[in-house]
């Protein structure tokens, strides 16, 4: 799909209702299945018992505030049910001992309303929490088996919604829309029952104003619809320009773009506030309207009720009741509209994440998987040919090869094509043509896991977590001891600088290492490459932002450390590859030159002129040619 149907997407709903998204969340729902049986039980429960209070407030009227009532033909049916009730058992009660009876009836049916109430809620909420679980840990660990290039073509932010809103709209379907809209169903076809029970006619007399609401609830779900999306766009407009925006804050404050980037979200927020400004107008008139069809209503069961009471067709009991769940029956039409928008947007967010789930991943370990129990560190390039995209190849038939314990360095200008060869070494992704081994074995037949396991990397962007320094070391590799955690921070000069942050190893970092200088996050990451003793360690311009001081003190440690060890060191300053036992020049995604330092240098080709580039003040202060 392409990113501009993947944006429509974003943004659009789809049906209301969807059997086979359905039957894919039901299946996250089946773990739970006894907790939601539970539920769907107390809710029908509760529905029942909220059908009592208008029953016994008919059997008081008739049969204690107006006791010739219920000799009368047209009492109540549950009033007459009741009297032959006590009848049977002999009970006789004086006006206000029955009162009292039927209030403590009343008051106990509310009270078990609410505990039935409470335990359906907490029930679904709970089940609500372990479906998000489930989903969240899904999705995060589909999220890691996706290549790299799935995450270049896509931003980051639209893939946390996936996590955190998109989770969250099924929640509230689960919590606030399934199970409510089955509640309302069996409430609403139990006042019906009820009320044609109670008098028939005055049932559809009680009806006749739902076409008006249906009408009225339509309207209002297509408008809503309508405004909601629009205000779902302009919010994702409002969070993109702030993620941008303050992503590019020193940018935007070097060259003093305050007030025009301020004017240029002022335009957008007032699209998001006038957007909302329409979905409240919409909601404005929707609610007052139908207080206002439901007082007709209202008004006709008084109307028609009021005459049958007079013609002693109908008890006041009868008509009081009618009024209690006329009122019942009419909030629940009334709340359909947002129910509706509930399980929409819950399809829509399901269809998003079930596509995601639903993307296999490129890149995997093979069925049977090659898997050395020692790796000794042969990298072999073999005509490799790869591009990013279609028709624009960035390597061609490159190849080169290093041995075991031995250190390559690549050179070359931006773009030429050096970073690619570790991602491809990495199986981050998969070469288009020719073959990269590892050990001899193509690296698409090694298990995952182990190849890359046996490979550390240094980048010149280093990321580092939220955590503990200790933490941003082992990454969670428990084999990881104290000592050996000292061992690597010492051997890369980092020691020192960590033993004296306020808490040491155990000192907290912000995100992405703030608060650190740059060249304390690279020594950070070259402990956390050397704690895990790889066989392959690759340093991508590991050393380009830091000062010449530690440069020259990691540069003693590696010298040291990457004896018997294979190594792949890009650079852009030659200083630090000059002692590597060959060094490529990439140009144009191809090898042009290898050799040492002395012998590239002599050859007088690409790597003299980027010598020459790199030193031309000292070479012009030394006499202009020793070169």
């Amino acid at each position: 799909m392409s990113e501009s149907l993947e944006q429509f997407d974003e943004e659009s709903f789809g049906r209301a209702y969807d059997g086979r998204l359905m039957r894919r969340l039901l299946g996250y729902l089946r773990p739970y299945g006894a907790l939601a049986a539970g539920a769907v039980g107390l809710i029908v429960l509760s529905s029942l018992l909220q059908l009592a209070g208008p029953l016994v407030t008919a059997i008081a009227l008739d049969l204690y505030i107006d006791p010739d009532a219920a000799r009368d033909p047209a009492s109540s049916v549950p009033t007459r049910l009741f009297s032959t009730a006590l009848a049977r058992v002999g009970a006789e009660l004086d006006p206000a001992g029955g009162l009292a009876l039927l209030a403590g009836i009343y008051l106990g049916s509310l009270l078990a309303a609410f505990l039935v109430l409470y335990a359906q809620g907490y029930l679904m909420q709970l089940v609500g929490q372990y479906v998000m679980y489930d989903l969240r840990r899904d999705i995060f660990g589909h999220l890691q088996k996706l290549p790299v290039s799935y995450f270049d073509r896509r931003p980051i932010g639209r893939l946390v919604t996936r996590v955190t809103n998109d989770v969250d709209a099924l929640n509230e379907l689960f919590t606030a829309g399934l199970i409510a809209i089955f509640g309302d169903i069996v409430l609403l076809a139990g006042i019906v029952g009820v009320l044609f029970w109670l008098n028939w006619r005055l049932a559809l007399v009680t009806f006749a104003i739902v076409p008006l609401l249906a009408l009225l609830t339509l309207w209002f779900k297509v408008r809503a619809r309508t405004s909601y999306r629009e205000v779902r766009t302009k919010l994702a407009a409002i969070n993109a320009f702030l993620q941008e925006h303050l992503g590019g804050m020193a940018v935007v404050q070097l060259l003093n773009r305050e007030r025009e980037t301020c004017e240029a979200f002022s335009v957008i927020n007032d699209d998001h506030r006038l957007a909302n400004l329409r979905a409240i107008f919409y909601y404005a008139v929707y609610y007052p309207a139908v207080e206002l069809v439901t007082a007709v209503g209202l008004a006709l069961i008084l109307w028609y009720g009021g005459a049958r009471v007079f013609a002693g067709a109908l008890s006041i009991g009868a008509l009081v009741a009618f009024l209690q769940y006329a009122q019942r029956f009419y909030q629940p039409l009334a709340d359909l509209s947002e129910k509706y928008n509930i399980l929409q947007g819950a399809m829509a967010s399901s269809e998003r994440i079930f596509r995601l789930l639903d993307r296999a991943p490129e890149i995997v370990t093979p069925a049977e998987p090659f898997r050395p129990e020692r790796v000794r560190g042969e990298i072999e390039f073999d005509n490799v040919r790869f591009g990013y995209q279609s028709g624009e190849q960035v390597l061609f038939d490159v190849s080169f090869g290093a041995a075991a314990g031995e250190t390559v360095a690549v050179v070359g200008h931006t773009g030429a094509g050096k970073s690619t060869l570790t991602n491809l070494l990495l199986r981050f992704y998969d070469v288009d043509g020719g073959r990269v081994r590892v050990d001899g074995v193509d690296v698409r037949e090694w298990d995952l896991e182990r190849l890359r396991g046996s490979i550390g990397m240094v980048l010149q962007d280093v990321f580092l977590f939220s955590g503990t320094v200790a933490e941003n070391i082992r990454l969670g590799a428990g084999e990881i001891d104290e000592e050996r955690l000292r061992l690597a921070a010492s051997e890369v000069r980092a020691l020192d600088f960590i033993e004296r942050l306020p808490s040491g190893f155990e000192n907290r970092l912000q995100e992405r290492g703030a608060g650190l200088s740059v060249g304390q996050k690279q020594l950070i990451a070259f402990a956390r490459a050397l704690a895990f003793d790889p066989r392959i360690l690759i340093l991508d311009e590991a050393t380009s932002s830091i000062d010449t001081e530690t440069e020259q003190a990691i540069q003693l440690a590696l010298d040291r450390l990457l004896v018997g060890r294979t190594s792949l060191v890009i650079a852009h300053r030659l200083s630090t590859i000059q002692r590597a036992d060959r060094i490529l020049v990439l140009h144009k995604g191809r090898v042009r030159e290898q050799g040492t330092h002395q012998e590239l240098l002599a050859r007088r080709g690409i790597y003299h002129r980027l010598y020459q580039l790199q030193y031309k003040d000292q070479l012009v202060a030394a006499g202009g040619g020793a070169a």
